[in-house]
């Protein structure tokens, strides 16, 4: 009876340190979080290097695929091709930066706060399902990783919209996409928040289409706060109508530009850590569109730095010509917190050693499927010879199919991980007006 009493005080009084964000550090946390493979990398009855999973053996590996892309390549719609698993070289920079900060960041009262912050990973330890608040850690996670290091350009940069039944492509977009982090940088000069930001903006995005003739010019700029609990201020230059006008906040879940793309989509997962409630679900093994780039032998013709762009098969050409391997997940499940949002919830799949999305299911209010979102990622290493160094998991491909409409957008590009191309004056509203 005694026993069993001061068991279940330990259990409280671990529960609620978990609540609190309380968590002590360690080295071995550190190092388990940031190289999950030193000991061995996870394996799978009868999945060997080179293997083709297509609708006669997908069966056998079902475990360890996610439901959507489990179905399409059930249905013939899809195969995926496997390569060896490598663990991703993130910057040293990056893993210094959480070994000295991490042990001061904790979880503020409220939803969507953080405290003591300062860069790297700010909760680099195994989630625990006692840790009502685990999900939302790993979303801060998310949002402080190095998605395409401290900044970085996307160009060239097509968008296909294509009809899923005939492969037929129905627009071409072209965009340059940049990206800016102005706080908590660790990788690019300067090693330092970027002044002057009275606001306290932590990273912006910008982009602006170079084609077709009829959407040339528009312009998006997106200046996201540290404090996660402001709103992200959004902004829209229309070329054909050469102003500028400020988003709602409800635009950012619309369809952009006609595409199966909603601005909350950007790179995996666009939207702060307080729009959703963030449940984590579990840590497992699944295979995920993660691969070496320079490695992939049927790509588009290669460009002066030897790059080529991916390119795409399946049902529709919709899916990314990519081969994936067998990765350490976290599965979480989001669900917005406003009531306006058309999305029910997100099925997320965190890669454990990037803290990056290469595979969302989006299901609609109703609890049925509607999108599948992959995202394809290179270890930067091995990707264009500018990002050699880059120490981050670079995306190099995406695919976004609208299951219910049977509609797909399929994103090609080539990203660059550097400072040239990104002065901080492109992230702002006097840019957007003299963009033309």
């Amino acid at each position: 009876m005694k026993q069993g009493l001061i068991r279940a005080m330990v259990v409280a009084v671990a529960t609620a340190a978990a609540a609190s964000g309380v968590h002590a550090v360690s080295e071995a946390d550190i190092d388990a979080s940031f190289f999950p493979y030193k000991k061995g990398f996870p394996s799978f009855a009868g999945l060997t290097p080179g293997i083709t999973i297509n609708k006669g053996n997908v069966e056998r590996f079902k475990d360890i695929i996610d439901s959507a892309t489990y179905s399409l390549i059930s249905k013939g719609e899809m195969e995926i091709a496997v390569e060896e698993a490598h663990s991703v070289s993130l910057h040293p920079n990056y893993i210094a930066a959480t070994k000295k900060n991490a042990e001061q960041v904790k979880l503020g009262a409220k939803p969507g706060t953080i405290e003591g912050y300062v860069a790297g990973r700010p909760f680099p330890y195994q989630p625990n399902k006692t840790d009502p608040r685990a999900g939302e850690k790993l979303a801060f996670n998310y949002k402080y990783s190095q998605i395409v290091g401290d900044s970085g350009r996307i160009y060239p940069f097509p968008w296909l919209y294509k009809d899923y039944a005939t492969g037929k492509v129905e627009r071409q977009i072209d965009f340059d996409f940049h990206f800016i982090s102005l706080k908590h940088r660790t990788t690019q000069e300067p090693v330092a928040d970027i002044t002057p930001n009275p606001s306290g903006i932590y990273r912006n995005i910008y982009l602006k289409v170079l084609g077709p003739q009829d959407l040339k010019n528009t312009q998006l700029l997106i200046q996201r706060f540290d404090d996660d609990t402001k709103l992200d201020e959004s902004y829209l230059y229309l070329g054909f109508q050469r102003r500028v006008r400020r988003l709602a906040t409800g635009q950012t879940t619309d369809s952009f530009l006609g595409s199966d793309l909603m601005i909350e989509d950007f790179e995996g997962y666009n939207g702060r850590v307080l729009d959703a409630e963030w449940k984590y679900v579990d840590t497992k093994s699944m295979l995920m569109p993660v691969y070496r780039h320079s490695q992939l032998k049927n790509t588009a013709p290669k460009d002066a730095d030897g790059y080529g762009m991916v390119t795409f098969h399946g049902q529709g050409e919709c899916f990314p010509n990519i081969p994936w391997s067998l990765r350490t997940v976290h599965v979480l499940e989001a669900v917005p917190t406003l009531s306006s949002s058309p999305i029910g919830k997100r099925i997320m799949y965190l890669d454990a050693q990037a803290t990056v999305f290469p595979m969302i299911l989006i299901y609609d209010k109703k609890g049925e499927l509607w999108k599948r979102w992959q995202v394809g990622y290179s270890d930067s290493a091995y990707h264009a010879p500018v990002n050699k160094d880059a120490g981050i998991m670079i995306y190099t491909t995406a695919s976004m199919l609208d299951v219910q409409s049977k509609h797909c957008t399929a994103l090609a590009l080539k990203m660059q991980s550097e400072p040239k191309a990104n002065p901080p004056s492109m992230f702002s509203v006097q840019y957007l007006r003299g963009g033309d």
